[in-house]
């Protein structure tokens, strides 16, 4: 063999090694990670979605926080979350803030509708409730169970705080933009709502259908929080959940969403205790 021949097949062998590695290279594939952030309402639902769909799809990461629609929002407007998960709309502020640092209002989608729950201690004997008694309660102008058909004993009332979808909603739709009582006592998280009134008897708060085994959902005006009642808009006290992106999504975050809408997803919605879009 030449030595001209020699260096010709020296160098086809150098190239093939060099291209395979290029090869495998390009098969390191980047995971793709999602970050959603917000209602501590939909935490639960987020997280059973996140999991489901990391098993499915490994090359994706999920990280799915509550915090409050008001924090996961405000997150998604400051690039720290890729989707933000609420149980209201968006504010005026809020889109407002969108359009000047992102030239985009957002898209919204909604994911599952809820039943915004009143929650009470199983041994409390009030078990009905009328709007107008939440107003009162939650507004401190009824201080004692009795005057709502309960024990003669003074009502520990519990709420969320102001950056929770879920107290503002509360708010508009119960208080009808009033003030909350000065002498509420504001739980962090909807499960420590319901830590809080599962140790007493006295205690009455609010938040999400799926939470609380260990309490008791109260009928509202003798409606109780059950699918058909949800379904039908025949509870006082429902709502839809939402999903907020800055624009259009792409990629995997837009496959994520696609899935969280289909079948599959929206069964997930029923499991976790919510109320599916169909």
């Amino acid at each position: 063999m030449s030595r001209h021949l020699t260096l010709i097949i020296l160098a086809a062998g150098i190239l093939a090694l060099t291209c395979g590695s290029c090869g495998g290279i390009r098969q390191q594939q980047t995971p793709a990670i999602i970050r959603i952030k917000g209602s501590d309402t939909m935490v639960l639902l987020t997280r059973r979605w996140a999991a489901d769909y990391m098993r499915q799809n490994p090359g994706v990461s999920i990280y799915a926080e509550g915090g409050g629609s008001g924090t996961g929002i405000r997150a998604l407007i400051e690039g720290n979350a890729d989707i933000a998960a609420a149980s209201r709309t968006l504010t005026p502020q809020e889109s407002k803030q969108l359009a000047r640092l992102h030239r985009s209002v957002g898209i919204s989608y909604l994911v599952a509708k809820d039943a915004l729950s009143v929650y009470v201690h199983p041994d409390n004997p009030v078990k009905d409730l009328t709007l107008k008694q939440l107003k009162e309660i939650f507004g401190g102008t009824v201080v004692n169970w009795s005057e709502v058909g309960g024990l003669d004993a003074p009502i520990m009332v519990l709420i969320r705080p102001p950056n929770s979808g879920t107290y503002l909603y509360f708010q508009e739709h119960i208080l009808e933009e009033a003030d909350y009582s000065a002498a509420a006592t504001v739980a962090p998280t909807t499960a420590a709502v319901v830590a809080a009134i599962s140790h007493q008897s006295n205690a009455i708060g609010y938040g999400g259908i799926a939470y609380g085994d260990s309490i008791y959902h109260c009928r509202i005006n003798g409606i109780p929080p059950t699918e058909s009642s949800v379904r039908y808009d025949l509870y006082p006290l429902t709502r839809y959940l939402y999903l907020y992106t800055v624009d259009k999504p792409r990629g995997a975050k837009q496959r994520f969403l696609n899935w969280v809408l289909k079948k599959e997803g929206q069964e997930i919605v029923r499991e976790t205790g919510y109320f599916p879009l169909w």
